[in-house]
C-alpha cells in the first residue's frame, strides 16, 4: 500500500500512482492500468514491446555556445503504453555525455533510431527493467553532445543547468517540443523523478541534486565527481594531464572544434594548469559550496557508490560530499574495494534487487525495508561485505608515529630523516620497505596480533624543511603481508573485474534492445603488499589551495592534511606501513618531481587513522 508517513516527505509531493498489491488481477486491455506489487516489489505487467517511445527537446535557460539561441536538450522517452490515460508514472532519469564517444557502460552501448526519431535502443539496462514495472525512463544527451545543443563544459553550470531543465519540464515548470517544433507537456508522469549515472554522469546528477530542484526524488550516483577541481588536482598538485576539462569536452563532443572554440578557450584560462591553484571558475564547478550547486541544498535522497581504489574519482569525492549533506536527506551507500567501477557489473543480482527497492520506495512509495536496512554495504575484500549502520563506521583515533629504527609506534620520537622529491611509481615507493632508499623514507609496525579496520579519512602531519620553496609531498599507508585481494588499480582497465563466460538479460528485451549483458567476477592478485590510502599536496599550497606560499629554504613548517578516505581491513601478522615520499607517478601525468630535499623531523611527525571501535594495532612484541 502507499506509504505517505515517512518523515512527511512523500506527503509533499502527491503521488497519482494506483498501486495494488498481490492477488490482483494483471493488467488487461478492459482494466484501469494499475502498478501491481507483491512481495513489496513492483512487478512486470507492463509491455515493454509495446511501451511508447517517443523524445522532445527541452528549453534550458543557458545559451552555452553563444550563439544568441537557448540550448535544447534533447531526451529520449520510454514508457508504458498505459500511462497518460488513467495512469500516472515516476521517471527514472539517466543523463550521460557519453553517447557517442566513447559509448556508455563496460560494453559501451550506444543509441539507435528508428525512421521518425525515436530511439529502438536505449543504452544499459534500466529501460528494459524498470519500464515493464510501470516506470517511464528518459535517456537525455547532456548539452552539446549527440541530439543537444550547445557546448560542453565539463561540469560547469551549462552541464547542470541542463539537466535541471528536464526536471523542471517534468514537473510542468519548462518548455519542450516534439520533432515538429510543437510543445509538448509531460502530462504521463507524476513528476517523481530518480537520477543515476557512473562518473560523469553521476556528476550530473549529484550538480543537479545540490541545486535543490524540487521533483528531483532520488539520485544514484556511482563512482561520481562532487568537485571537478579534485578530479584534476590533489592539494595544488597536477594528477592528471594537463588541459584536462578541454580534452574531456573535446572528447565528448563530435562537433567541430571551431563550434566550442572560445568555450574551450575560457576553460582553459580559468583551469590555470601552471599554477594548479583553486581560483573563482573551479569554485563554480564545485557541486559542495558552490554558486550553481551546492551539497546543502540536496533535498533528494541519496544511494551512493564509491571504489576506494579509485584512481580516477578518488575516495574524496565521495567522502567529503556525503559528509556535507543535510542530515535530513535520507542515504545508503556502498563502498568497495574496485575502482571505477559501476556495480552493476559487480554484484549485479544484488545491485539489482537493491535498486528495485530503491526506486519503489522513493518513486512509488512502495513500503518495503529499504530505508529500515544498515546504511552502509562495505566491501572488505574479494567476496566478503559486511553492512553497518552508517559510513563511515564507529571509530576512534589512533596516532601512529615514525621511529628512527625504521618502526612506527605510538611513543613520541626523536632524530630526523631525509629524501628526494623524485617521480615513482607506488610500487617502487611502497616495495621493500627495509631498504634504505634516497627517495622515500618507510616505517612499519610490527605484525599485529589481531585483525584491524581503517575507516574514514586518516590524516598526516610533518614537520619538515625543504632546500628549495616547495616540494611535491607524498604520504602513502601501506598493508605488508601476503594476501590475495582486490585488483582494483589493474592497469589493464579492469577496475577490479574480469569478463567471465555466460550473461545476465535484464528485463525484457525486443530486437534492437535485449538488455544482456556479459558477466563479470572479482579479479584478484596475491600480493605482498597493497597501497591502501594516499595523500599529496604541493608544499606551498599548504596554507590555502587559492593563494600559494613559498617555503622558506631551511625554515621549519608543520604541514598538516587529509589523505584519500578508505575502508580497509589489516589482517592479524601484518604490518601496517607509512611510507613518506615525492611525487606520485600513478596519480599523475603532469607532474615532474622537484628534485627538492625534504628532511623530515620524526618528533613532530604523525599519521592518524580512525579506527573501527573494538580494533586496534596492537602488535606481537
Amino acid at each position: 500500500m502507499l506509504n505517505t508517513q515517512r518523515r512527511g516527505f512523500l506527503a509533499a509531493v502527491p503521488l497519482a500512482i494506483a498501486l495494488v498489491v498481490a492477488g490482483a488481477p494483471a493488467v488487461s486491455a478492459t482494466a484501469k492500468p494499475k502498478i501491481i506489487v507483491s512481495g513489496r516489489v513492483t512487478q512486470p505487467v507492463f509491455s515493454y514491446q509495446d511501451a511508447i517511445r517517443e523524445q522532445v527537446r527541452v528549453q534550458s535557460p543557458v545559451d552555452s555556445d553563444g550563439d544568441g539561441e537557448k540550448d535544447l536538450v534533447r531526451v529520449d522517452i520510454i514508457r508504458p503504453k498505459e500511462s497518460g490515460s488513467g495512469l500516472k508514472v515516476p521517471v527514472i532519469m539517466h543523463e550521460s555525455p557519453y553517447f557517442d564517444e566513447p559509448g556508455v557502460g563496460f560494453e559501451l552501448d550506444h543509441k539507435k533510431y528508428d525512421a521518425e526519431g525515436n530511439l529502438t535502443k536505449f543504452p544499459l539496462f534500466y529501460d528494459n527493467y524498470f519500464v515493464p514495472r510501470g516506470y517511464a525512463f528518459v535517456s537525455v544527451d547532456m548539452i552539446g553532445t549527440r541530439l543537444s545543443d550547445g557546448c560542453p563544459t565539463t561540469g560547469g553550470p551549462s552541464d547542470v543547468l541542463g539537466g535541471k531543465a528536464v526536471i523542471d519540464w517534468l514537473n510542468g515548470r519548462a518548455t519542450a517540443y516534439d520533432a515538429k517544433g510543437a510543445p509538448v507537456e509531460a502530462t504521463w508522469t507524476t513528476g517523481r523523478t530518480g537520477m543515476i549515472g557512473h562518473s560523469y554522469e553521476g556528476s550530473l546528477a549529484i550538480g543537479v541534486a545540490g541545486t535543490g530542484v524540487r521533483g528531483l526524488a532520488t539520485i544514484v550516483p556511482l563512482a561520481s565527481p562532487s568537485s571537478w577541481y579534485e578530479m584534476w588536482r590533489a592539494n595544488g598538485t597536477l594528477t592528471d594531464i594537463k588541459g584536462g576539462q578541454e580534452w574531456m569536452a573535446q572528447r565528448v563532443d563530435l562537433d567541430p572544434d571551431e563550434k566550442c572554440a572560445a568555450v574551450h578557450q575560457r576553460m582553459t584560462e580559468g583551469s590555470d594548469d601552471a599554477t594548479g591553484d583553486h581560483n573563482a571558475y573551479w569554485h563554480e564547478l564545485d557541486y559542495r559550496t558552490g554558486p550553481i550547486s551546492n551539497v546543502r541544498n540536496v533535498r533528494a535522497s541519496v544511494f551512493s557508490v564509491v571504489g576506494m581504489q579509485d584512481r580516477n574519482v578518488m575516495a574524496d569525492q565521495f567522502s567529503t560530499w556525503w559528509a556535507g549533506l543535510p542530515r535530513s536527506v535520507q542515504r545508503k551507500a556502498w563502498v568497495t574495494q574496485y575502482g571505477h567501477l559501476d556495480p552493476f557489473w559487480a554484484r549485479r543480482e544484488v545491485w539489482v534487487d537493491t535498486l528495485h527497492q530503491w526506486f519503489d520506495h522513493e518513486l512509488m512509495g512502495v513500503s518495503n525495508d529499504i530505508m529500515r536496512r544498515p546504511r552502509a554495504d562495505v566491501q572488505l575484500g574479494p567476496g566478503r561485505w559486511v553492512t553497518q549502520a552508517d559510513w563511515p563506521a564507529r571509530t576512534r583515533t589512533t596516532t601512529l608515529r615514525p621511529q628512527q629504527d625504521g618502526s612506527l609506534g605510538t611513543e613520541p620520537s626523536t632524530g630526523t630523516g631525509s629524501y628526494l622529491d623524485t617521480r615513482q611509481t607506488e610500487a617502487a615507493m611502497a616495495g621493500d620497505p627495509a631498504t634504505t632508499d634516497p627517495n622515500r623514507l618507510a616505517f612499519r609496525t610490527p605484525p599485529l596480533k589481531n585483525a584491524s579496520r581503517l575507516s574514514g579519512t586518516p590524516s598526516v602531519s610533518l614537520r619538515l624543511k625543504l632546500d628549495k620553496p616547495t616540494a611535491n609531498l607524498g604520504v602513502l599507508l601501506v598493508d605488508y603481508g601476503q594476501d590475495t585481494r582486490i585488483h582494483g588499480v589493474d592497469p589493464s582497465g579492469g577496475q577490479g573485474l574480469k569478463f567471465i563466460d555466460g550473461q545476465d538479460c535484464v528485463g525484457e528485451s525486443t530486437a534492437d534492445d535485449d538488455g544482456c549483458y556479459r558477466r563479470m567476477a572479482d579479479n584478484t592478485v596475491t600480493s605482498g603488499f597493497q597501497v591502501v590510502a594516499r595523500g599529496i599536496m604541493d608544499a606551498q599550497n599548504h596554507t590555502s589551495l587559492s593563494h600559494p606560499a613559498p617555503l622558506t629554504p631551511g625554515k621549519s613548517y608543520q604541514i598538516t592534511w587529509s589523505m584519500l578516505a578508505q575502508d580497509y581491513e589489516f589482517k592479524a601478522g601484518h604490518r601496517l606501513g607509512l611510507v613518506l615520499t615525492g611525487t606520485n607517478a600513478d596519480v599523475t601525468d603532469a607532474e615532474p618531481g622537484t628534485g627538492t630535499k625534504v628532511t623530515v623531523d620524526l618528533a613532530g611527525t604523525s599519521v592518524s587513522l580512525p579506527l573501527v571501535a573494538g580494533t586496534s594495532l596492537s602488535s606481537g612484541r
